[in-house]
C-alpha cells in the first residue's frame, strides 16, 4: 500500500499579493491632527518633535523649504508631499536658512478638538499649505518606520498615480478650506491615502537593503510566510508548518528568516501576537479571554503571562489605560505625545 503523501499547507490566495503592499493596504491613521497654514514671505517656523507620529506637508499655493538636521533642505512646489516619518523637529521655510518663530508663538486659530488655522509672516509672496501629524496604529507601523529615511519627498506630477493623487489634495484642500460636517473624517481617510502613497513611493524607488524588515516582506518565500503570520496570528504555528507553506525545509526556512528578520520564527510569531493585542486592548470592546482565544492561547491565563512578559505590563492594564485616555484622542500642545505601539 503507498504511503500517504504528506499533506502541504497551503497559503491563502493573499500570498500571490506582494506582502509589502498587504502591509501598506492595512495601515490606518489615528489621532490625526492637522492644519491650514497661511503664509506669506518671509516667514518661518520651527516644529517640535512628535514621538511616535508621523508629520506630512502638502503645499497647495507659493513654496517653501524643508529643513531637517543632517539633511539637506527639500524645496517644495505646490502639488508636492513631504513626509517625515520619525516625527523629528523640522523646519518650514520661504528660504534655507531663515528665521524661523516656534509653532506654538505662531497666531493660530482653533476650529475643532483636530483642526486648526495657523497665519503668519511679513506680508509678502503668499503660500499655503495642509498640515498633519498622524498616529499609525497598525502592528506593523513600527517596522516600516524605523526602514524610513528622515525625509520622504512625493512629486505627485512624477508618480503614476497622479491623477487621482491630484484629484485627493484638490479634495483635501477643499476640505481644509471650507470645513463641513464630516471633515475631519474625510481628511483622516485622505491622509491614509497620502501617507501610504508616499511609502509606497519610496520603497519602489529605493529597494530594500539585503537584509532587514522591508527586504525580508520583498523576500518570495520568507515575505509569504511573515503574511502568513500577520493574517493568521491565531493559529498554531511551528518552524515546520511555515517552511511547508512557503515550499522550503525547516532548516532552511528558519535559517533565512532569522537572517532577514532578525529574529527567530517563533519569537517573531510571539511579538507579532503581542502587538496586535496590544491595539485590540486599547481599540476594541474585548475581553481578555475573547482575545486569548483569537490569538491561540488555551488559556486566558497563559495569554495574560505572555503579554506581561513581552510587555511588561497586564492586558487588564493596557485596556483600563485605554479607557482613561478616551481612546487615545490627543491634540498637539495638550500633554505628552501619543507614542506608537511598538
Amino acid at each position: 500500500m503507498a504511503a500517504t503523501p504528506t499533506r502541504r499547507l497551503l497559503p491563502d490566495p493573499w500570498t500571490a499579493v506582494d506582502p509589502v503592499a498587504d502591509v501598506l493596504h492595512d495601515l490606518r491613521m489615528n489621532g490625526v491632527f492637522y492644519c491650514r497654514s497661511e503664509l506669506t514671505a518671509p516667514w518661518g517656523l520651527a516644529l517640535p518633535p512628535f514621538a511616535g507620529c508621523m508629520m506630512f506637508h502638502v503645499v497647495t499655493e507659493g513654496g517653501c523649504w524643508l529643513e531637517v538636521d543632517g539633511e539637506p533642505p527639500v524645496q517644495l512646489a505646490p502639488g508636492m508631499l513631504a513626509l517625515v516619518p520619525h516625527g523629528v523637529g523640522h523646519r518650514l521655510t520661504s528660504a534655507p536658512g531663515g528665521p524661523v518663530t516656534d509653532l506654538f508663538d505662531a497666531h493660530r486659530e482653533p476650529v475643532s478638538a483636530r483642526y486648526e488655522i495657523l497665519r503668519h509672516g511679513g506680508g509678502g509672496r503668499c503660500t499655503a499649505m495642509l498640515c498633519g501629524l498622524v498616529r499609525v496604529d497598525h502592528p506593523a507601523a513600527g517596522d516600516i518606520v524605523r526602514w524610513l529615511p528622515r525625509v520622504i519627498r512625493l512629486d505627485v506630477d512624477q508618480s503614476p498615480q497622479a491623477e487621482w493623487l491630484h484629484s485627493t489634495l484638490q479634495l483635501v484642500a477643499a476640505e481644509a478650506s471650507e470645513p463641513r460636517a464630516g471633515s475631519d473624517a474625510v481628511i483622516t481617510r485622505l491622509a491614509d491615502l497620502l501617507v501610504v502613497d508616499a511609502i509606497r513611493s519610496w520603497i519602489v524607488r529605493h529597494p530594500a537593503a539585503p537584509t532587514g524588515w522591508i527586504a525580508a516582506l520583498r523576500d518570495r518565500q520568507i515575505g509569504q510566510a511573515m503574511a502568513l503570520i500577520h493574517r493568521h496570528p491565531g493559529r498554531r504555528w511551528t518552524v515546520a508548518r511555515l517552511a511547508g507553506a512557503v515550499g522550503m525545509s525547516r532548516s532552511a526556512f528558519a535559517a533565512r528568516f532569522t537572517e532577514l528578520v532578525g529574529t527567530p520564527v517563533l519569537r517573531y510569531v510571539t511579538d507579532w501576537r503581542m502587538r496586535a493585542a496590544q491595539v485590540s486592548l486599547r481599540d476594541e470592546d474585548v475581553t481578555v479571554a475573547a482575545l486569548a482565544d483569537r490569538l491561540g492561547y488555551s488559556t486566558e491565563a497563559a495569554f495574560s503571562r505572555a503579554f506581561k512578559r513581552a510587555r511588561g505590563v497586564s492586558p487588564g492594564a493596557i485596556r483600563r489605560q485605554s479607557w482613561t485616555n478616551g481612546h487615545g484622542v490627543w491634540t498637539p500642545g495638550h500633554g505628552a505625545a501619543p507614542v506608537m505601539a511598538e
